[in-house]
């Protein structure tokens, strides 16, 4: 998209997340491949369906070497509150002042029941342990994408 970033490596950053350890740092990890994916928001059809299918598909991914992270600009207390509902064995991390939206290109002009609103574009980003973006799917349908990542990491074991 045009008014998307270009990123090719994408700059080591913290951002706040649930669990133990509070703070996510792209840089670092274990992992071949950290998979971001962005949503609108908590708790709603679309970003619950897409929540349970990484859930679903959670071992697979760490067998592929890939660590999953949901991304949103909720707050931490809302997403603590929606991986507890969903029992999501992954993290969630908070993004309300939207840096990490802008680094990623994700807030876009969407239309909702005949309005204008600016709003998170679903969308996932695989990226590598040196911080490279490897793959990358915007304007996310939920049915069968998720599959489609895990096929992406798996072929890169």
């Amino acid at each position: 998209m045009a008014d998307s970033p270009s990123l090719t490596t994408v700059p080591d950053f913290n951002a706040a997340m649930t669990g133990a350890a509070a703070t996510f740092q792209l840089l670092g990890r274990p992992a071949r491949h950290t998979v971001l994916y962005f949503y609108p928001k908590d708790n709603t059809p679309g970003c619950t369906t897409e929540s349970i299918a990484f859930r679903d598909l959670h071992a697979q991914f760490l067998q592929a070497g890939a660590e999953v992270y949901g991304v949103s600009r909720d707050s931490l207390r809302s997403h603590e509150g929606f991986k507890a509902k969903l029992a999501l064995p992954f993290e969630l991390i908070s993004d309300p002042d939207e840096a990490l939206c802008q680094m990623f290109g994700v807030m876009k002009q969407k239309k909702m029941y005949g309005k204008e609103v600016r709003g998170v574009e679903r969308s996932t980003f695989i990226i590598d342990a040196a911080g490279e973006l490897v793959k990358e799917w915007r304007g996310v349908k939920v049915p069968g994408h998720v599959d489609e990542v895990l096929e992406f990491v798996s072929r890169q074991s």
